[in-house]
């Protein structure tokens, strides 16, 4: 020690860089535990305290490589002071600021990230900016959830611990001791290489430290846990750049398009439009209205179906039982945007990639054409603002006619920056619905609930037996619901309409494997009591890009399907696709495989659900199923580039 404290006090620059090593990274562990904390509920499995000492072990890893990008520059300067031994006020000063502005951001990050994974079970990535075009929107959320403040506290906490630490830290020196200009050369290059290294994440020559290397056991908290979000951050960043990952090219595109048409049994209609096929009936259409519910983060795993003991869904539990149930259903993706996207327009969703975004905006051979084109008016509902995730403008481009949002309703009705309480959004509607059943032709209406989602408003004539607000919410959800269920059946058009109900995604209560089913598991119920008159469960594999297509099969209306989506009464799947951001999931009744942009796999036993990964003891799967996957990608990718998203069926007559 009395060695160590002679070279630290010799060598100044590297004393200090040392100690703010040191603070960056108990502030970095701070965070890690915090989310531990928040987390504590999902660490299962062999060997626990063992596996969460390797991940916070990992956490110092990542922390230094974010350390050591922060650190290097002061580094270099404070070397430059020591080398002329001569105190530089304005170096110091630089030093300083750029140490306190930057791991001020990353500390930032590090806070944000909390209520980010805790809702996505993902670590904070460039997804989290798809939002950004809305960032009035996106601060109301937040500061009209009083839960998200607590995560200000850690914050507010270590900036100013870390102000006074390094205020006391870093101090320009009354003099600097210069050695000889060998052993500070030596010693020069020794620590900055010790930088890089650290930097780099490991010493192996093949590859730096990525965020593969975290990944460790079979527990997918603790996998994520070692992590640091900036550096998550910064990676989902790089690789969005990268022309590669622009443009994905996970396979030939010819033999996407092979492997697609068989897996649907496409007889294609049209060489040049590569899923394109003509849906044929027999017998006269049923011009039944129909009303699709995609409903806030009503996860399969809510209802009594799916296992809760809360009773939180009493409504939808007693439908499931007197309609058409399909309890195996995934959604396209973990966003709202996603949901919507693949219910109405039946395609999968390819990374981070915002389909509701494009500029121009992309048309669709979905429901609000098919069915508009059929004869019917198109409806849609929402309770915010139009304007986020650019909702308004890419459903009224695929022929959305009559479009409801937060601008429509009374100011006084508007409890939060999510707009108006479910309840209210279908009173309001249903005005709008009467008057669509007036006219000489069926319709088509689409909502978008909201109430299960921060910032939470419960309205004060609602009370839920509940404790949990975020149960209290579901609850009052299902029980919206049932209220416009109740008031439509006293209207004239009840009899002749059928009401399907679906999720834009779950959320993650339970995970054994690198993403949380639940996020993905969704009900999907079709209820009409004077149309479908039998009830039936089904437990077929499906997804929400199936729901269209099925609607049109009870509709009995011929059309051409340009979709990746079946009818789930007539076709049976094998396979179903779902994106996770950096990562695209392959469902089939037995096994889940986990495919990550960078290569790694897994291969996970749905019905044993432990978590292990069966990649090694059962690579034909796993090259089968990711097959599936990377051919759907792929083909939408193709015809997102080749302008084959939108079939002008005029060409057939």
């Amino acid at each position: 020690m009395v060695f160590v404290d002679r070279f630290l006090k010799k060598f100044w620059n590297i004393s200090v860089i040392v100690k703010l090593y040191i603070i960056a990274l108990s502030i970095f562990t701070a965070f890690r535990i915090v989310l531990f904390i928040t987390e504590i509920d999902k660490v299962s499995g062999d060997a626990v305290f063992i596996n969460t000492v390797k991940a916070f072990l990992m956490g110092v890893r990542f922390d230094i490589v974010i350390c050591g990008y922060i650190l290097l520059l002061p580094f270099l300067l404070l070397s430059l002071m020591q080398v002329v031994a001569k105190p530089i006020r304005v170096v110091n000063t630089i030093v300083f600021v750029w140490v306190f502005a930057l791991f001020t951001l990353a500390f930032a990050i590090s806070s944000a990230d909390i209520p980010y994974f805790n809702h996505f079970f993902n670590r904070l990535n460039t997804s989290a900016f798809l939002w950004m075009d809305s960032p009035v929107f996106v601060f109301k959320m937040i500061f009209q959830e009083p839960r998200f403040f607590l995560y200000f506290i850690p914050f507010l906490v270590a900036v100013v611990l870390f102000y006074k630490l390094i205020k006391r830290t870093i101090v320009l020196p009354t003099d600097v001791v210069r050695g000889s200009y060998i052993t500070n050369i030596l010693v020069f290059v020794m620590f900055t290489a010790i930088i890089f290294v650290g930097i780099r994440g490991r010493v192996q020559k093949k590859s730096p430290i990525r965020v593969g290397t975290a990944y460790f056991c079979n527990n997918p908290f603790l996998n994520q846990l070692g992590l640091n979000p900036a550096y998550t951050l910064l990676s989902s960043y790089r690789n969005d750049i990268k022309d590669a990952n622009k443009r994905i090219a996970l396979i030939d595109d010819q033999k996407a398009i092979d492997n697609v048409r068989k897996y649907l049994n496409i007889v294609p209609l049209n060489d040049s439009y590569p899923i394109a096929r003509r849906i044929s009936t027999v017998g006269k259409p049923n011009n039944y209205n129909v009303v699709v519910i995609i409903m806030e983060s009503m996860g399969f795993a809510n209802m009594k179906a799916g296992g809760n003991p809360l009773n939180l869904t009493p409504f939808l539990d007693s439908i499931a039982h007197e309609g058409i149930f399909f309890n195996n259903i995934y959604t396209a993706g973990i966003h709202t945007f996603n949901g919507v996207f693949g219910t109405t327009c039946s395609f999968p969703s390819i990374f981070n990639q915002h389909h509701l975004k494009h500029n121009p905006i992309n048309r669709y051979n979905g429901m609000g054409n098919v069915l508009k084109t059929s004869g019917y008016s198109t409806l849609y509902f929402t309770t915010h603002d139009g304007q986020f995730d650019n909702i308004e403008g890419f459903m009224r481009a695929n022929d959305f006619d009559h479009i409801t949002t937060q601008a429509d309703y009374p100011a006084n009705e508007v409890k939060t920056t999510l707009g108006v309480p479910d309840d209210y959004l279908f009173r309001f509607s249903l005005p709008a619905l009467d008057d669509a059943s007036k006219q000489d032709k069926p319709f088509l209406a689409v909502y978008l609930t909201a109430s299960i989602h921060e910032p939470y408003y419960l309205p004060p004539y609602y009370d839920s037996k509940q404790v949990k607000m975020r149960d209290k919410m579901t609850d009052y959800a299902d029980w919206s619901i049932r209220q416009f269920i109740e008031a439509a059946s006293e209207r004239d058009w009840f009899d002749s309409t059928i009401f399907v109900m679906i999720a834009d995604h779950g959320r993650s209560l339970f995970s054994n494997y690198d993403l949380s089913l639940d996020f993905h598991h969704t009900p999907l119920i079709f209820y009409a009591p004077n149309i479908i008159t039998e009830h039936k469960t089904y437990s077929s594999l499906g997804g929400q890009i199936d729901v269209f297509p099925t609607i049109m099969g009870i509709l009995n209306i011929p059309y051409v399907n340009n979709t990746f989506g079946v009818d789930l009464l007539k076709q049976s799947r094998d396979f179903i696709v779902v994106n996770h951001d950096d990562r695209y999931a392959v469902i089939n009744h037995d096994y889940l495989l986990v495919a990550n942009r960078d290569g790694r796999r897994k291969l996970y036993d749905r019905r044993s659900a432990s978590g292990k990964d069966y990649s090694a003891e059962q690579p034909s799967m796993v090259e089968t199923m990711d097959a599936f996957g990377k051919s759907n990608l792929q083909v939408f990718q193709y015809m997102l580039l080749n302008n084959k998203l939108y079939f002008d069926t005029k060409s057939l007559y």
